[in-house]
């Protein structure tokens, strides 16, 4: 029996995917990921992804992996496990800088290769999506056609969309997801895995069995790091509910405080729901405006263990409202 980290912390992702010794693992990795699981990529070298800026002033760079592809391409990855403010932003930024500071002042811009910016998230992103994976390239608005250098693509995984089971795997993309996904609760490595080598590698990497003092500590740090952010979460939910009772005491009158109180709860649990887990449509807003102040706050709370919106759903179909 192993116990296996987190491949999605920071930490864990570099040493999996981003160490020396990993190259094969990061090339089954992206040839399954970013080439139908066809053997595109021969070879590769791992590079450092600091990348200091070529010209003054210009934002430094820090990504979790970056590797250049036996064909030129450079690959930028990024396993992001919380939804800051600006994220879409900064991959673009990062995908757009490895671009333009690949050429030195007499280059030629025929020089200039493709990139490509892999993120893979843990919390979903495009609502409108349902499949797992988004390619973004450049095209003309009106007609769609690409523009004539294809030269930079945004690749987006969204883990929580990945809903196969391990009896459903079929493909190299399919392991490697669940790997990311379910590594940390698994006790053993699943025969259908096991036979792959890179993927039985990478359990070998992820067991705690193998890390050091220091580097489990790293480790401890990082899942603490994750937790305080998703705990600011439930403080703001809070915050929320505070802000609503004082406004219900400057009107003077018991419901105006009540309605105060409900007023912030909800309309803080609907934003953070719709960052979470995506659109909350007016039925739902409804079901949660019948909520009393002890139920709303029991959905800030639970919300934090939401990835996609049936789990809302179904915390909704728990809740007696009649009761209330």
């Amino acid at each position: 029996m192993f116990t296996f980290i987190n491949p999605k912390t920071d930490f864990a992702f570099k040493k999996i995917f981003g160490s020396e010794n990993s190259k094969d693992i990061l090339i089954s990795f992206l040839n399954a990921l970013l080439y139908d699981n066809q053997p595109t990529i021969e070879s590769l070298e791992i590079v450092d992804p600091y990348s200091l800026p070529l010209i003054r002033g210009l934002k430094d760079t820090y990504l979790d992996i970056r590797a250049n592809l036996n064909d030129g391409t450079t690959v930028i990855i990024e396993m992001q496990v919380l939804n800051v403010e600006a994220f879409e932003k900064r991959i673009l930024y990062n995908a757009a800088k490895a671009y333009s500071t690949q050429l030195e002042t007499a280059d030629q811009y025929v020089m200039l290769n493709p990139v490509i910016a892999l993120t893979i998230t843990d919390f979903e992103m495009f609502e409108d999506f349902d499949k797992v994976t988004s390619r973004f390239v450049l095209k003309e608005r009106e007609f769609l056609s690409d523009y004539p250098i294809y030269d930079i693509e945004l690749v987006f995984v969204e883990l929580p969309k990945f809903k196969k089971s391990l009896e459903e795997l079929e493909t190299l993309t399919d392991k490697w997801l669940y790997f990311l996904k379910t590594a940390r609760d698994l006790n053993t490595v699943p025969e259908t895995m096991e036979v792959v080598p890179e993927i039985n590698k990478a359990f070998a990497i992820a067991s705690r069995a193998n890390l050091n003092r220091d580097e489990l500590s790293d480790l401890l740090k990082q899942e603490i790091y994750i937790q305080d952010r998703r705990g600011a979460i439930s403080k703001a939910v809070r915050i929320g509910t505070e802000k609503g009772r004082e406004e219900g005491r400057e009107e003077g009158r018991e419901e105006g405080r009540e309605e105060g109180i409900k007023t912030g709860q909800i309309a803080l649990i609907v934003r953070l729901l719709e960052r979470r887990v995506g659109a909350v449509t007016p039925e739902v807003q409804s079901q949660i405006g019948e909520l009393s102040i002890a139920k709303l706050e029991d959905l800030g709370e639970a919300l934090l263990n939401f990835t996609q919106i049936s789990d809302l759903a179904a915390w909704l179909e728990t809740q007696d409202l009649a009761a209330q």
